[in-house]
């Protein structure tokens, strides 16, 4: 056994605790874990409503200001949001809200974002295609705060798909939070040629997190 005078500190080398070293019961607080940079919350896309009739389930055809859900085909085909094909329809903006939780290990005050992984699917539209995100959190009296969002709407115009990233505002985010998210899909097209579908592959939460 080996002893140390009170008030000397010991500097271990990084790696020199290893896992099978600590207790599966050591209390270690969180904030003595390493910190996991941008770690990845997949949003399942069942949670989606219509945006302004929470209480419903997004439609199977987009329509209206509603963005759809598409299951197609088990086995074969992910999940989906669409805006539905949009050639010639001029000037349509289609939503979406999905309710996400914080993950409860996010580093509070650190980096959280939400990435929409978007693309026109056969046709690209003749004048723009955009996919914008809102975020509000309750606060606690049935109202909500100002929007969240810090990312402005971001082009989707292309036939290959990509990431956009909104950035939130940390400062107004805790770990546990629920926060509302509106999605809109904004397409401008007078052609009258081959279908033009802007379609959302994915919506996931990015955060700083320990433990």
């Amino acid at each position: 056994m080996s002893t140390t005078a009170t008030g000397v500190s010991i500097i271990l080398p990084d790696g020199f605790v290893t896992n099978t070293s600590i207790s599966s019961q050591a209390a270690i607080d969180p904030t003595k874990l390493a910190q996991q940079v941008l770690q990845v919350f997949p949003i399942p896309f069942t949670q989606a409503r219509v945006w302004n009739t929470p209480t419903s389930l997004l439609p199977a055809t987009a329509a209206s200001d509603d963005l759809a859900l598409i299951a197609g085909t088990w086995g074969t085909d992910s999940l989906l949001l669409s805006a539905g094909d949009l050639k010639a329809a001029g000037a349509t903006t289609r939503y979406a809200v999905i309710p996400v939780v914080v993950p409860p290990n996010y580093q509070d005050g650190e980096t959280i974002q939400i990435r929409v992984r978007a693309a026109v699917e056969t046709t690209v539209a003749d004048t723009s295609c955009t996919v914008d995100l809102e975020c509000f959190k309750g606060d606690g009296t049935g109202a909500v705060g100002s929007d969240l969002v810090t990312t402005s709407a971001t082009t989707i115009n292309s036939l290959t798909p990509a990431n956009v990233d909104f950035t939130i505002n940390a400062a107004s985010v805790d770990p546990g939070d629920l926060l509302e998210l509106r999605i809109a899909v904004a397409c401008t097209d007078a052609a009258t040629g081959t279908a033009v579908t802007p379609t959302i592959y994915a919506v996931t939460l990015l955060c700083d997190t320990r433990g």
